[in-house]
């Protein structure tokens, strides 16, 4: 039982809900960027909620299975096609032994989450499938897919969900054009002088080609400007650098006040750059949907906002889990 990789699409790589618990060991989460569609995948088929699913980026893989299972496809708008027959995204569907899957490039949205019955059935590395490219981790050989490559599947289990079974609309993941982002100041804000610390949250900034993974890279807003200072023992002469420090996840660091860089689930633990804020957790999932060219600007907001944004995203987690497990 496995999956033939006929075209591995843009960045189509192996991911879960990631490693967590080694980030201070260097070892970042890695994980879906989009942690509600790829449960909603998996719960849509009736998988475990956590089990491997593809992640594939804007342009999609072309895929042939060995043997009949079921699909469910969650997040961009990436139209997949069955033996080149259009099928809907949200929605179970049956695929026959020697059957081929490909995908229209993403109508909106960057990442789609392909869930197979059963899941994707390689070796757990750290407590997780996910694959840390960067580090060669995790994953189909801690690598993107390649043509050629052989996925093996967990043996399907004895129920699965029926086909034709869709995700009501109401549940499905915004895609927005232009996002609204909320950002948690600091932890080294206070080291933009104040004219600038004000316009990185009113400019339009936009999403450049050069965004992956690892961070998402802004361009598009007036150049940052950092107080003077003597730079202290241990830290780099330009105004952006510090002492290293570690990098939280959705931390936003401006290398020489030019191009904001959001840190996203594969990035390293820490370096030597300012971070002016962090993107709350709630609002990560809708970052990593963002294509090139797209807008995103930034809202400032308190710890108690971004904790009750925190508990909204998780009342949403849960309302997805009573509908699929209990519908």
């Amino acid at each position: 039982m496995h999956i033939k990789v006929i075209k591995p699409g843009l960045a189509t790589s192996v991911q879960d809900a990631g490693r967590n618990g080694y980030y201070h060991l260097g070892i970042p989460p890695s994980g879906a960027l989009d942690q509600y569609s790829f449960r909603a995948a998996n719960l849509l088929l009736g998988n475990a909620e956590t089990a491997a699913v593809l992640e594939c980026t804007l342009l999609g893989p072309q895929l042939q299975f060995s043997t009949a299972c079921q699909i469910a496809i969650c997040g961009a708008a990436m139209q997949p096609r069955i033996n080149g027959q259009p099928q809907a995204v949200h929605q179970v569907l049956s695929i026959a032994a020697g059957d081929t899957l490909d995908f229209l490039p993403a109508a909106a949205g960057m990442r789609a989450y392909l869930a197979v019955s059963g899941g994707i059935d390689l070796p757990a590395v750290l407590d997780s499938r996910s694959t840390y490219a960067l580090g060669g981790l995790g994953g189909y050989q801690g690598r993107c897919l390649q043509a050629g490559d052989i996925l093996p599947l967990v043996a399907a289990p004895p129920t699965t969900a029926p086909v034709g079974r869709t995700l009501p609309a109401a549940l499905q993941a915004t895609l927005p054009r232009k996002a609204e982002v909320r950002v948690l100041p600091g932890l080294y804000a206070h080291r933009l002088c104040a004219e600038s610390a004000a316009r990185f949250y009113q400019d339009q900034w936009r999403v450049s080609s050069e965004s992956d993974r690892i961070g998402y890279r802004l361009k598009g807003g007036a150049p940052l400007q950092f107080q003077p200072r003597e730079a202290p023992f241990g830290a780099g002469a330009d105004p952006s650098n510090i002492v290293d420090a570690g990098y939280p996840i959705g931390s936003i660091q401006v290398p020489s006040g030019k191009e904001p860089i959001i840190l996203l689930r594969d990035a390293v633990s820490g370096g030597g750059y300012a971070m002016i804020g962090t993107v709350i957790s709630a609002d990560l999932d809708m970052v990593g949907q963002l294509q090139p060219n797209q807008g995103i600007m930034f809202t400032a907001v308190d710890m108690q906002q971004a904790l009750q944004a925190r508990q909204h995203y998780q009342a949403g987690l849960q309302q997805l889990r009573q509908a699929l497990l209990d519908g």
